[in-house]
């Protein structure tokens, strides 16, 4: 059986509402079997991370995550997807890695944001103007196309940057008082200390936060989990796995209890805003079944060109 080699060529044939379609219709086929391992040396991280869905296929998908990799000009992380089909287990695609992390990363935001957000969001702030960033803003401007956007960054002359690449755009020196600003929060940043604080946030607000993938990492603090609904795109993925959301939970902040809803839920209608004064609280974290899901979107859209 032939199989397929997709380079990042293909992005043309995609489109990020269609996308989020894949996920739903792939959240509807049987639960995913998922397995991750996590191997560190120091701050380097290597992420293998399984999915099978019956009536879909399987996945592998090998990240390495070297964040010292932009002091050297090389990006910070590398990999590679094989995609296999279900009926015999064979080869279907080796998708390119970088196009598949792009496409999911962002792509798992804008269904948390389509789902939980209010629909009027006029102003969205991403945090953190690196790689992500830059998807997070083609991805939420197609889902949002009328909002203005702000950015924030550690480094102002990267924000500034940022800002000049798109249209209606523009740096946020201060991070406390972007947040105040938005209607929309999204987060994609290295941080293993909480930078958005729940003080800051004011009722009708979503808080999507992307960047924590390891035990110790977190981009919000205690006080955004109290006064927000929470929300994961997995329970499978980033309950014991991810510092987001197991600190809170090991410190007695929040329970299990307390998650409302991950995107297997989305049938039973429990991903949705209660009501305008809602704060809502979406963790990506990522899973393996998305990145299937993802890559299978591709593989159809570049047959189907």
């Amino acid at each position: 059986m032939t199989f397929e080699i997709i380079g990042k060529e293909a992005e043309a044939q995609l489109n990020w509402l269609d996308l989020i379609e894949s996920f739903r219709a792939g959240h509807r086929l049987p639960k995913a079997e998922i397995g991750d391992t996590f191997l560190y040396r120091g701050k380097d991280t290597l992420l293998s991370r399984a999915a099978w869905i019956d009536g879909m296929g399987s996945l592998v998908k090998t990240a390495n995550v070297f964040p010292g990799n932009p002091d050297k000009g090389v990006a910070m992380i590398q990999g590679a997807v094989n995609l296999y089909d279900d009926g015999d287990g064979s080869l279907a695609a080796l998708v390119d890695f970088h196009l598949v992390t792009k496409w999911k990363t962002a792509g798992d935001s804008l269904l948390g944001a389509a789902q939980l957000a209010r629909k009027d969001s006029d102003v969205i702030l991403i945090v953190g103007a690196g790689t992500v960033g830059h998807s997070l803003r083609q991805a939420y401007g197609a889902l949002f196309p009328d909002a203005r956007f702000l950015v924030w960054n550690r480094t102002v002359a990267k924000a500034e940057a940022f800002a000049a690449d798109y249209p209606n755009t523009s740096a946020a020196p201060d991070l406390a008082e972007a947040v105040g600003q938005a209607d929309i929060v999204t987060s994609a940043t290295m941080s293993t200390e909480p930078l958005l604080k729940g003080e800051w946030l004011r009722p009708g607000q979503h808080i999507d936060v992307i960047g924590a993938y390891r035990p110790d990492m977190r981009e919000v603090d205690d006080e955004v989990l109290r006064r927000a609904s929470v929300h994961v795109d997995s329970r499978a993925t980033t309950i014991g796995h991810i510092g987001e959301i197991q600190i809170p939970l090991d410190r007695g902040v929040i329970t299990e209890a307390d998650i409302v809803s991950d995107f297997y839920d989305l049938a039973a209608g429990k991903m949705t805003r209660q009501d305008d004064a809602e704060i809502t609280f979406f963790k990506n974290g990522g899973g393996a079944h998305l990145d299937l899901m993802t890559s299978r979107y591709i593989l159809s859209a570049w047959q189907g060109r």
